[in-house]
């Protein structure tokens, strides 16, 4: 009846990939991600936690033009340890862009930048024909957002002059209302927005996932990472323009309070490692 794409699995797999980090897409996953975006030649994609670009890179193979942005300066820039085995750094032409390169999709590379997605950027109106993104967990990867000790050390008072920004905690409940909010003003009309919610699967109901007046749930599929904890593949399209009045309404008609217990997915993750490994033990000693 028609051709598959499943070679793009093999053709585009991480292992032969020129930059990846600890928590890089498989191209399987990101392919999936990618066609329920519905992304298509000519679009502009936008990945607000971009990590190693695996979601750019995606996109780009499809005609979309792709940008990013991430906390982490030393991974933009390709710096420090490297994620391989055997290899202790990365190399000078380990980034974003050679990798884009390596598929011969450089020329649809806009830019990636250091920011901080809890701060805005960007100037207003619609601008991404699809946000595709895997916010950390906190995990493998830390949840950070940029702070300074004006705000973190209230004993002590500082000037403007001599702020100094450092690295707080971004609750996973701030995450994921501060990327509807985004996706709720920057997307075009029936844009979408794709992105992955942990949740800990015993208090898991759909009344948790998060919700913005401008947004349309489409879709929501669970991948399976233990016995108690999983990921949902959210899919959202903007139905509604962005008004100043919808910039907080979604916090005052209760859809944001329920998520608010996953801020401790990261203790409630690693309480099931620690249960099993425990039940070993004592299994071994039996």
């Amino acid at each position: 009846i028609a051709d598959g794409q499943r070679e793009l699995i093999e053709s585009y797999s991480v292992k032969k990939r020129h930059f990846i980090g600890n928590t890089s897409m498989d191209a399987c996953l990101s392919f999936i991600m990618v066609n329920h975006g519905r992304v298509k030649p000519n679009d502009v994609v936008y990945d607000p936690f971009v990590g190693t670009g695996g979601l750019l890179i995606s996109s780009a193979h499809f005609g979309a033009y792709v940008c990013g942005t991430d906390i982490d300066y030393n991974t933009i820039h390709g710096l420090g340890k490297a994620s391989r085995k055997n290899q202790k750094w990365r190399g000078p032409d380990e980034n974003i862009r050679a990798n884009l390169r390596q598929y011969g999709l450089e020329k649809y590379y806009l830019d990636a930048l250091v920011a901080d997605s809890s701060r805005p950027i960007w100037r207003k109106g619609m601008l991404f024909d699809a946000i595709i993104t895997d916010p950390p967990y906190g995990i493998r990867e830390a949840t950070r957002k940029t702070g300074s000790q004006k705000e973190t050390v209230k004993s002590v008072e500082r000037s403007t002059e001599n702020q100094i920004f450092v690295s707080s905690n971004y609750h996973l409940s701030d995450i994921f209302f501060d990327l509807l909010k985004f996706a709720a003003e920057h997307l075009v009309m029936g844009g979408r927005l794709v992105y992955w919610l942990p949740v800990y699967r015993p208090e898991y109901t759909e009344e948790i996932i998060p919700r913005h007046p401008c947004l349309k749930l489409i879709s929501n599929c669970e991948q399976m990472l233990s016995s108690h904890t999983s990921r949902r593949l959210i899919t959202m399209e903007k139905v509604k323009e962005f008004k100043d009045q919808d910039e907080n309404s979604y916090l005052l008609d209760g859809q944001c309070m329920p998520y608010r217990g996953h801020n401790s997915f990261r203790e409630k993750y690693f309480s099931g490692v620690t249960k099993r490994i425990a039940k070993e033990e004592k299994d071994n000693q039996k």
